[in-house]
């Protein structure tokens, strides 16, 4: 690797949150860089990282046993499309999926809330990514009832409790993604207002 830049794990480490207990999004600045002039630097890292990406991929292809799924995670206009295009532009398109996962069709309203994102999960040698995933079930949702409406779950279903309950089914899933061979990386895009 390059020595003019850190190691990527050096740079990402203060933004990985591993149990999110006494996580607040309030307290992570969006502007910090890690020391890293952006307008200068990005464009060489970015590069070194893109090439490091590709290699990786061709391990996981060529292996055939693991499956990688990103999902991505950001407000309305905070470059979600935009990270996915310069971020996995040096990999085989053969081997990526992308998915966005915008207002649910009836086909996905006939089914449960985790079937739209389950029948998109990667194959194993492939990286799969959502442009937002399941996790819109306890944001979007919460904030619009009407969507829950449309969902016509069993009126004794929808209780004060659902939304721990879904929580639940959602660690359980990640869980059962685990076991089956599926690294879930999830990342959350934090732009500024200003931004």
């Amino acid at each position: 690797m390059n020595q003019k830049f850190p190691k990527i794990s050096k740079l990402i480490e203060p933004y990985c949150v591993d149990h999110g207990k006494n996580f607040r999004l309030k307290d992570f600045d969006p502007a910090d860089t890690q020391g890293l002039d952006l307008k200068d630097e990005a464009e060489a890292f970015l590069k070194q990282g893109i090439d490091r990406l590709n290699d990786l991929q061709q391990k996981l292809y060529a292996q055939d046993r693991w499956a990688v799924l990103l999902i991505l995670q950001a407000m309305d206009a905070a470059g979600k499309d935009g990270a996915i295009r310069h971020v996995m532009s040096g990999i085989n398109p053969a081997a990526c999926q992308v998915f966005s996962f915008k207002t649910p069709s009836q086909e996905d309203l006939s089914h449960d809330y985790l079937w739209r994102t389950s029948k998109s999960l990667p194959q194993r040698g492939r990286i799969g990514i959502f442009n937002r995933s399941y996790y819109e079930e306890v944001l979007v949702v919460r904030v619009h009832p009407h969507v829950l409406d449309n969902e016509r779950l069993p009126k004794s279903l929808v209780t004060k409790k659902i939304w721990k309950e879904r929580f639940a089914d959602i660690r359980s899933f990640e869980t059962y993604l685990d076991h089956n061979g599926i690294v879930v990386r999830k990342f959350f895009l934090n732009l500024s207002k200003d931004e």
